[in-house]
């Protein structure tokens, strides 16, 4: 595997913003917010929709506070990235329209992984507030706060705890493989669709060296798998 960028444009987007040193806290930071809020949701004595609503102004907070100048924009590689996005929605449903049942397997339902089952109530098919708050929370928020920590960061971290150092993009088998497995952890009963788009992002990363074409793929994916939610009442993959 290439780690030399595809074009001299590519080379340019490593997502360095000028001035002022980078702090992982930075990259980490919205990542770390996000993933406690989801774990305290349960003993937190809001109902689900303060809840949501809470989680998704700390988030945004977040990034507004501590991430702009470390989040890269435009993409540079428009098209490719759109059509990679897209295949992963198509790969992240697969399994289960090829094979009704495919996640009631024990690999994907135990206590471990979990189950691939909604956690919300059924009132919430219809409020409104709700489904706009969790539509750009999935297509919006969760893809710049996943690539900053994930590809962003730890990706880089791995390879060399000085991860300013590190240019984007920069290939390890070590740093490229847990990353992806990692990743697939974070999806619970999905894993194994997971692990296959942390490989994907991965790889376009060290493809592209643009952490701005990264995000607007997982956005894409994330934002066709919010319309499916939706257009057939598919759920169970709003955990």
């Amino acid at each position: 595997m290439s780690s030399k960028p595809t074009s001299p444009q590519a080379s340019n987007t490593g997502n360095k913003p000028p001035g002022g040193e980078l702090l992982a806290f930075d990259y980490i930071a919205p990542f770390a917010i996000f993933v406690v809020l989801l774990a305290l949701r349960r003993v937190i004595p809001l109902t689900p929709e303060l809840f949501a609503s809470l989680r998704f102004v700390v988030v945004t907070a977040t990034l507004a506070v501590f991430s702009p100048r470390v989040i890269p924009w435009p993409p540079a590689f428009l098209f490719g990235t759109i059509v990679l996005g897209a295949a992963l929605f198509g790969i992240w449903i697969g399994p289960d329209v090829l094979s009704p049942g495919y996640r009631d397997f024990w690999l994907f339902h135990n206590s471990l992984t979990g189950a691939a089952a909604s956690s919300l109530p059924p009132r919430f098919k219809a409020n409104a507030i709700f489904i706009a708050l969790r539509v750009v929370e999935s297509t919006v928020l969760v893809p710049i706060v996943e690539e900053l920590f994930w590809r962003g960061w730890l990706l880089r971290w791995l390879i060399r705890t000085d991860f300013q150092s590190v240019e984007p993009g920069q290939y390890t088998p070590f740093s490229f493989w847990a990353v992806a497995v990692l990743f697939a952890f974070e999806h619970g009963p999905y894993w194994d669709v997971g692990l296959i788009a942390g490989i994907t992002y991965n790889w376009w990363m060290v493809r592209t060296r643009s952490l701005a074409d990264c995000i607007l793929a997982h956005a894409v994916t994330n934002g066709l798998l919010a319309a499916y939610v939706l257009l057939f009442d598919k759920w169970q993959y709003w955990l």
